[in-house]
């Protein structure tokens, strides 16, 4: 029985692509590795890293809202198929305060119906998918919407109905989003 030759057994020329083919893999790996610790900014620390350094690690945020008495709230959504949104909080002297991740039932629970308006929905959670927002004419109401993961660890959405006149929010809701054709709930991978 033989197996497939030791890299030793091929001719130069392929154990060359070989091994740079290897190379070229590691390489890959690392940058994708890298990525990942952007993707949430953890790598940032409070009090020490800058606003300059937020956005090399993080990219540029979706969105930018000046705090009161100096500083900056930045909206790091990192859907479609992500299930997070982090909101980096920046103080007046430029250096990071704080990074939340804000699509869990705490930062939902602060929505309140009959009071929270479009404006304070998009600074608590940030913006919804844009391909997911629908206007419903019959009752006019905006619905925009958010995936998540929820407390069991499945992947959900959060919808927000607004009444579509006033921009108030009406109610919302979470539901558990479903895959193929047997509906079986997606897991988080945590």
């Amino acid at each position: 029985m033989s197996g497939p030759p030791r890299l030793s057994a091929l001719p130069g020329t392929m154990r060359v692509a070989h091994l740079l083919a290897a190379r070229a893999f590691i390489v890959a790996a690392l940058l994708l590795l890298g990525a990942c610790a952007g993707y949430s900014g953890s790598n940032l620390r409070p009090g020490i890293s800058t606003l300059p350094e937020v956005v090399a690690v993080m990219g540029e945020p979706a969105f930018r809202w000046p705090s009161p008495g100096g500083g900056e709230q930045l909206a790091y959504p990192r859907g479609p198929a992500g299930t997070q949104t982090f909101m980096v909080f920046v103080g007046a002297d430029g250096r990071l305060l704080r990074i939340e991740g804000v699509l869990d039932m705490a930062h939902f629970a602060r929505i309140e119906p009959g009071k929270s308006d479009k404006a304070a929905v998009l600074r608590l959670l940030g913006p919804p998918q844009p391909e997911w927002a629908a206007y419903f004419k019959a009752r006019d109401e905006l619905v925009w919407e958010w995936r998540f993961c929820d407390s069991w660890n499945q992947v959900a959405r959060f919808d927000v109905l607004f009444d579509a006149t006033t921009g108030i929010v009406r109610t919302s809701y979470q539901r558990p989003e479903y895959n193929g054709w047997k509906n079986d709930t997606l897991s988080c991978a945590h």
